[in-house]
């Protein structure tokens, strides 16, 4: 009978290292405490909830959502607390069943080998798109066409005329006196206004002037600086707002009437004026 040869002597021994060796959350919490930092420290450097850090140096890595973000979690924390994270990634393999196996590529491109499924052209999209070609055409035609007309309608709605006098009617451009005729054009445009709106014309006569012109609901229909010579026509349903910066330069026309007025060169002026004869507010 030979001596040392018993089933109890040929267990293999078990290595005092493994058991010995701390768990990965231990491990990751050590270095961390001799690193000399905090959980809020590890948090954010790395980017990872503090409820997850205490979670898995108390090894309990549900939290993290699976081993591959488990692994992601280690290696980060591993790095920040200045680990080398192979060994531990290799220790949680082994304790969760291995690292998986890849997943093969081919099931993963099977739906692009497919070939589609022929189909007709989609005569639906084609009219739909034509019919919105001719619609398209037709209403930049009609844009274009009625664009002389809408031009002059918008000079009376938007208060805005002509700014210089026409060749014709100023031979001698070079002196110094207002244009007679762009007068006598607003007047006209004032003359067939509606009865039921108020209409208000204001002339540079004597200089320029910095005006400014709102409607009932204060919507501002003009603010600049009037030239000598120019003109704005404003027009609204109820109500127009003016103030003249230099008020002894203006002319006013309220409704088909000229204002007579005192104002003096230089001079601010607040006016309103409503349907009806012309008074100021």
């Amino acid at each position: 009978m030979s001596i040392g040869n018993s089933p109890e002597d040929e267990r293999p021994f078990q290595d005092a290292s493994e058991e010995a060796r701390p768990s990965v959350g231990r491990a990751l919490k050590q270095a961390r405490i001799e690193a000399g930092l905090t959980v809020d420290d590890v948090s954010s450097a790395t980017r990872v909830r503090i409820a997850i850090v205490h979670a898995i140096e108390a090894d309990d890595f549900a939290p993290c959502g699976g081993d591959v973000y488990a692994r992601g979690h280690i290696r980060t924390l591993a790095k920040a607390v200045h680990l080398d994270p192979a060994p531990l990634i290799a220790q949680y393999d082994a304790a969760h069943g291995g690292r998986p196996a890849p997943t093969p590529a081919a099931p993963l491109f099977e739906a692009e080998r497919i070939r589609p499924e022929r189909r007709g052209p989609n005569w639906t999209a084609a009219m739909v798109a034509a019919i919105v070609a001719v619609v398209g055409f037709v209403g930049f035609t009609a844009f274009k066409g009625g664009d002389s007309g809408s031009d002059a309608k918008s000079q009376v709605a938007d208060g805005a005329t002509s700014p210089t006098p026409s060749k014709a009617a100023s031979p001698t451009p070079k002196k110094d006196r207002p244009a007679a005729p762009t007068s006598e054009a607003s007047d006209s445009a004032i003359a067939a206004a509606p009865q039921d709106k108020v209409t208000v014309q204001v002339s540079a006569a004597g200089g320029r002037s910095w005006i400014s012109a709102k409607d009932h609901n204060g919507r501002m229909l003009f603010d600049g600086l009037l030239k000598k010579g120019e003109s704005k026509t404003f027009q609204d349903s109820s109500k127009i707002n003016l103030i003249l910066g230099d008020a002894g330069a203006i002319q006013l026309y309220v409704n088909g009437k000229k204002i007579e007025d005192n104002f003096q060169p230089g001079a601010v002026e607040r006016l309103t004026y409503t349907k009806g004869d012309p008074e100021a507010g």
